[in-house]
């Protein structure tokens, strides 16, 4: 005889939730406990609390490895992307990038030409990540070298990366965004101009500010002589090592799989390097797996190629299959739902509907950890609400991307998040304050629905558009 399952009541998911987050945030801010294992034991205490609903163990166990299964596919994006990293290293590409990216960028201006320069290549790829791993990677590079704050550059890389992916129609998450709300593709991405377009421009105002500040106080010149001495002497540069960058960019362009892509970029930087930098194939293997290793007696060059392998992304594996799993039980037990069910039950005018929509979309992207989930929950579940005050669809698609897509890569434990935090090798607690485009675009999405400026209305049958859909037509 099955047990009947109970919906929770809110104090309960209250609970659990405020369980969850003070079992992480004691252990890692008391005891200095990793998440991975914080995670973990949050992970196995819950279980005993969503049985109590009339789950099996042998239900929550399947539900928990159904959950992680979302895993596997970025999971071996990111093995992957060690491997490329390792390997881009040895064939050259990587010190080829920073040596150029040193001697052509102005210090002054590095941070709004990184911005610029990322946005650029995410747009053409349709792909954070894949901006992130090579250009992001390059550029860490240079302002290391710049003597520039990890932070600062990781900020205008994550910034200008997250712009070009949300803007892109070749972007998994534009697709998403407009398709679970029903939106057309072009008029979803010319809805989000609106809120993106002004963030977007004071975002580069605020990086040109703190480049002129951090360009007078720039690494000795003679740390960047011994570094770009050093690549000049240890690595053949020039035009070849930029090859594999040129094969990344093709596949990926052309739509190509992303894990196919990524790991026929590393077998390029592979041979480059075992055919132009003279690297032994047994060293490769090696490299693959352990990722660049090197003593130069120059601090600066060893913290700029050490890097990369197959072994430097397994605890971020670790971190993303605990949370998901985390991520998975309070979805299934009913928690999240009854969480936002109550929130969106107040909610009794437009402005109030766009609050509660951005609260919506980041909760859910904590809790569920992926940017997937948390469109399709957000998507699904304030639907009905945009419906009943008679706005257009992408209005909500723009709500989503404006906080989910743009913010995925601040919260550690989400797949963009270990991802942005192994590509660029920063910690997340880092380089957050210097997001700023994803702290200021929903900005102007809560104005917009406080004002109801730019908010479409659905187009009655004789009817006119709103002004604002005239504008951006």
């Amino acid at each position: 005889m099955s047990t009947e399952l109970k919906k929770p009541s809110l104090a309960y998911s209250l609970f659990l939730l405020i369980m969850v987050i003070s079992i992480i945030a004691i252990g890692m801010l008391v005891f200095q406990a990793s998440i991975q294992i914080m995670l973990f034991i949050t992970l196995l205490t819950i279980i005993p609390f969503v049985m109590k609903l009339g789950y099996s163990y042998q239900r929550l166990e399947m539900e928990i490895f159904t959950s992680m299964q979302k895993a596997l596919q970025p999971s071996i994006i990111l093995l992957a992307v060690g491997i490329l990293i390792g390997s881009w290293i040895a064939s050259g590409t990587v010190p080829a990038l920073i040596y150029y990216g040193i001697q052509s960028i102005s210090p002054k201006f590095f941070l709004v030409t990184t911005l610029l320069f990322c946005s650029i290549v995410s747009l053409a790829t349709g792909s954070s990540w894949a901006t992130l791993g090579t250009a992001g990677i390059a550029m860490m590079g240079v302002g290391q070298s710049l003597g520039i704050p990890v932070g600062v550059t990781a900020g205008a890389i994550i910034s200008g990366a997250y712009f070009g992916d949300k803007l892109s129609p070749l972007s998994d998450s534009t697709n998403l965004s407009s398709a679970v709300v029903g939106a057309d593709l072009m008029t979803h991405i010319k809805h989000m101009l609106w809120s993106t377009t002004p963030a977007y421009i004071i975002t580069a105002i605020i990086f040109t500010i703190m480049g002129l500040k951090y360009g007078q106080h720039s690494a000795n010149s003679g740390d960047v002589a011994a570094l770009t001495g050093y690549l000049s002497e240890n690595f053949h540069l020039g035009i070849i090592p930029f090859i594999p960058v040129a094969i990344l960019f093709a596949l990926l362009i052309s739509k190509q799989p992303a894990i196919t892509s990524i790991f026929i970029g590393a077998l390029a930087g592979a041979v480059t390097a075992i055919l132009y930098q003279g690297v032994a194939i047994s060293d490769i293997f090696t490299i693959f797996y352990d990722g660049y290793s090197v003593e130069s007696g120059i601090e600066e060059v060893n913290t700029l190629l050490q890097r990369g392998g197959l072994t430097s992304m397994l605890s971020l594996v670790a971190l993303f299959l605990f949370a998901l799993g985390v991520g998975g039980l309070l979805q299934k037990s009913g928690v999240l739902e009854v969480m936002i069910k109550a929130l969106t039950s107040r909610i009794k005018s437009q402005g109030m509907l766009v609050f509660f929509t951005i609260i919506t979309a980041y909760f859910t992207l904590a809790m569920g950890g992926a940017f997937s989930f948390s469109a399709v929950m957000t998507g699904t579940l304030m639907k009905p609400l945009y419906d009943k005050f008679n706005l257009s669809p992408e209005n909500l698609s723009r709500i989503i991307e404006d906080t989910a897509t743009q913010s995925c890569s601040l919260v550690p434990w989400t797949a963009s998040g270990l991802f942005t935090a192994a590509a660029l090798g920063v910690s997340p607690f880092i380089y957050v304050p210097f997001c700023f485009l994803a702290m200021l675009t929903p900005i102007f999405s809560l104005i917009f629905g406080i004002t109801g400026f730019t908010m479409k209305e659905k187009r009655s049958g004789g009817g006119t558009s709103h002004p604002a859909d005239i504008l951006v037509s």
